[in-house]
């Protein structure tokens, strides 16, 4: 089963756009604020230093999206696709963060929805890891109908093994949504 884990996609609210090794001061900047990662496994990387390893694990990845808001045509935020298995029928995705700007905007459940529709084109489960302390993102996913069924220690690129709890959504639970899903 062939699976592109970095189409461009887009719908009403946000546009995915492969990330390149020239977006790193565009995300970085977006990045260095200490109260994104206030939840996150791996708290510091608002650090420069920290979040050039994110950064290069995002590259290395070939999953990963610069998240654009469409309204206004700005960066926002990263988010992406790993750990594909063909044989299961799944994928993960993961890895989000968004400028402060856009939290509660609905941006988050649109992009969500957005890759999900995406995903079950060829999968029949997603998952996601969220960390253990992370309770902004465990209610967030949720809401798009996510149900924990584990807990993992998960090895981050560079960084410390973290717990995170796993959450996953069926394609067969999937709602259809009006969201209209566009790959270029």
């Amino acid at each position: 089963m062939n699976f592109d884990l970095q189409p461009t996609l887009q719908n009403d609210d946000a546009i995915l756009i492969p990330l390149q090794v020239g977006d790193f001061e565009t995300l970085f900047a977006l990045a260095s604020d200490a109260a994104i990662w206030a939840q996150h496994p791996n708290r510091d990387r608002y650090k420069k230093e920290v979040f050039r390893t994110f950064f290069e694990g995002a590259i290395q990845s070939r999953g990963a999206f610069l998240i654009v808001d469409k309204h206004s045509g700005k960066a926002v935020g990263s988010t992406r696709f790993y750990d594909f298995d063909g044989e299961s029928g799944s994928i993960f995705i993961g890895y989000t963060f968004y400028a402060r700007s856009h939290w509660g905007t609905g941006l988050n459940a649109s992009v969500k929805r957005l890759m999900l529709d995406y995903a079950f084109r060829s999968v029949s489960k997603v998952f996601f890891h969220i960390g253990s302390e992370n309770t902004r993102s465990q209610i967030a996913i949720s809401r798009i109908g996510a149900q924990k069924v584990a807990e993992q220690e998960v090895v981050y690129f560079g960084e410390p093994t973290r717990l995170n709890f796993v959450y996953q959504i069926d394609r067969r639970n999937w709602p259809a949504l009006s969201i209209k899903t566009k790959t270029t």
